[in-house]
């Protein structure tokens, strides 16, 4: 099992490749998705609450998701027929609203726990459960954000879009996001590299800019 534990990739490291068995077919990662971002995240184990009701979400937002050119892709460490039969009695299920749900992304069996220790998600008081881990992966395979969760705390699925949201803007426009950004609020202006910089941008009359000093200046998005 120790072998399996490797260094937890970080932001800006490349997405960890490999190969793996899922509800949907063999996947390689991050092969396959090349020019999409990824929402890679793992669970404890099927047929858990708390993991029960974050797969009812993420289902009901995959489209959401694939309109922002995002797949999902889920993991834990049970077997393709637990999978299978988990995702099947979740059709079976109705709460907060959602029924039927089908769960068409991929999830990934990891008994051997390969990809789990790849990915540093492995629990540190456990040898046989993954932790509530989310990693987004941008279109050339690269890693922009992880997340971690204890396993009594279920994900907030309006934060994971957001973030999918504020990388693609971030990327697009080349800015920053203030806190508790959302898409339409104004966006931050790098920080100026010179003094000359800093004065001109302090002088701007630029109607669509504005700065509270020189180091903190916003794109009016409105």
């Amino acid at each position: 099992m120790e072998d399996n534990i490797g260094r937890m990739p970080l932001i800006g490291d490349p997405a960890p490749s490999f190969k793996a068995v899922t509800t949907q077919g063999i996947i390689n990662f991050p092969e396959d998705y090349k020019g999409k971002w990824v929402i890679l995240f793992s669970h404890p184990a099927d047929f858990t609450p708390v993991c029960t009701t974050e797969f009812m979400t993420f289902a009901s937002m995959a489209d959401e998701f694939k309109s922002l050119n995002t797949e999902l892709v889920g993991l834990s460490v049970d077997s393709l027929y637990a999978h299978i039969a988990w995702l099947r009695k979740i059709q079976e299920l109705e709460w907060n609203g959602m029924k039927n749900v089908e769960v068409k992304f991929p999830l990934i069996e990891d008994i051997k726990m390969d990809v789990a220790g790849k990915y540093g998600m492995i629990q540190s008081q456990s040898t046989t459960q993954a932790v509530r881990a989310v990693f987004f992966v941008d279109p050339k395979g690269i890693i922009r954000t992880i997340l971690y969760y204890p396993a009594s705390l279920g994900r907030n699925f309006n934060e994971i879009k957001r973030i999918i949201l504020g990388l693609q803007k971030a990327d697009k426009d080349s800015v920053a996001t203030p806190a508790n950004w959302e898409p339409g609020d104004d966006t931050i202006i790098p920080t100026p590299g010179s003094c000359g910089v800093a004065k001109e941008r302090m002088e701007n009359k630029d109607e669509n800019k504005y700065c509270l000093d020189w180091f903190l200046c916003f794109n009016k998005e409105k």
